[in-house]
């Protein structure tokens, strides 16, 4: 039997024990405990249908808005004013919490700004993805995503191209060369993962301090292996197609010819996501994914790595 993690940090337990000390404090300095979700995961599916028109933040997986209690030990679901996004077990695709838990920590391996995040258990054990709103600090932050720029709506999230993405980042961004490395890199990864669901509004522009610059990440997850037999492996085309991608079409098209990048930025970005690749590998072995989707996951990025290569 393998050891107990913590779902917060994925160090090893002692037994008996849920959450490690540093995952608690993570979360809140005066947190001494987490208890579980007082809802399962079907009703916690429910209560996202009833409260959707309240929320500021949709879309396809079922979302609730929470506030962390360190005084009571654990996260309160609210209509308004939450500083957190829970998103349960989804009936219809296995394991989403625990797909975008990991993908998101691989993403911030290379380098890639995330959100504080984590699995929290609820009350018949399943596990709830959580991730904090970096739009929610003190005051609101002012934050716009792509289809909002581009004057898409929901139902039209899907009609642009990874060329127009770069556009809008060419005129808004405070530093557009140092956005579009950026970009550089979070496509690269998304491919390598086998996220086909980056529409336009999984990309954001934030403006802090002063500054705009492209939002941390969310809404990372690996759909190939959920939708188990991916047709496409980006969401918004490039070069005027969504899969069978090549080299050329990554590295000299995108990112030389298209994102106007210098060869030694976009070698850099490529030997970062190599010298990191092993402790994916490494990582996912110790994540909450079923073995057949770590699996799964694992042999997606080897597939993916050597067509680049």
């Amino acid at each position: 039997m393998s050891p107990a993690r913590c779902p917060l940090t994925y160090e090893e337990l002692p037994e008996g024990i849920r959450y490690s000390e540093r995952g608690l404090r993570r979360l809140s300095p005066l947190l001494r405990s987490l208890n579980d979700l007082p809802y399962d995961a079907a009703e916690q599916r429910i209560e996202a249908r009833k409260r959707a028109h309240k929320m500021s933040v949709q879309g396809v997986q079922p979302k609730l808005s929470a506030r962390l209690s360190p005084a009571r030990g654990g996260f309160e679901i609210v209509d308004q004013g939450g500083r957190y996004i829970l998103k349960p077990q989804n009936e219809l695709y296995p394991e989403l919490p625990q797909n975008e838990d990991v993908s998101l920590r691989l993403a911030a391996m290379i380098g890639i700004e995330v959100p504080l995040h984590g699995l929290v258990y609820s009350k018949d054990g399943s596990l709830t993805f959580f991730i904090k709103r970096f739009d929610r600090e003190r005051l609101k932050v002012p934050m716009e995503d792509f289809a909002q720029l581009s004057g898409k709506t929901r139902e039209t999230k899907y009609e642009s191209s990874m060329e127009q993405v770069v556009a809008i980042i060419e005129r808004y961004a405070s530093f557009p060369m140092v956005e579009k490395a950026e970009l550089w890199k979070r496509t690269l990864f998304n491919y390598l993962i086998g996220n086909e669901d980056m529409h336009l509004k999984n990309f954001s522009l934030i403006t802090r301090n002063g500054k705009v610059t492209l939002a941390p990440a969310y809404d990372f997850l690996n759909t190939t292996i959920v939708l188990e037999a991916g047709a496409e492996e980006l969401a918004l085309p490039l070069r005027g197609k969504r899969n069978k991608l090549t080299r050329e079409d990554m590295l000299d098209y995108f990112a030389q010819e298209r994102l106007g990048l210098p060869e030694v930025v976009i070698q850099k970005v490529l030997s970062t996501v190599r010298d990191q690749v092993p402790d994916w590998y490494r990582f996912l072995e110790k994540s909450f994914l079923s073995k057949p989707l770590r699996a799964g996951y694992g042999q997606l990025i080897q597939a993916r790595l050597q067509k680049l290569e």
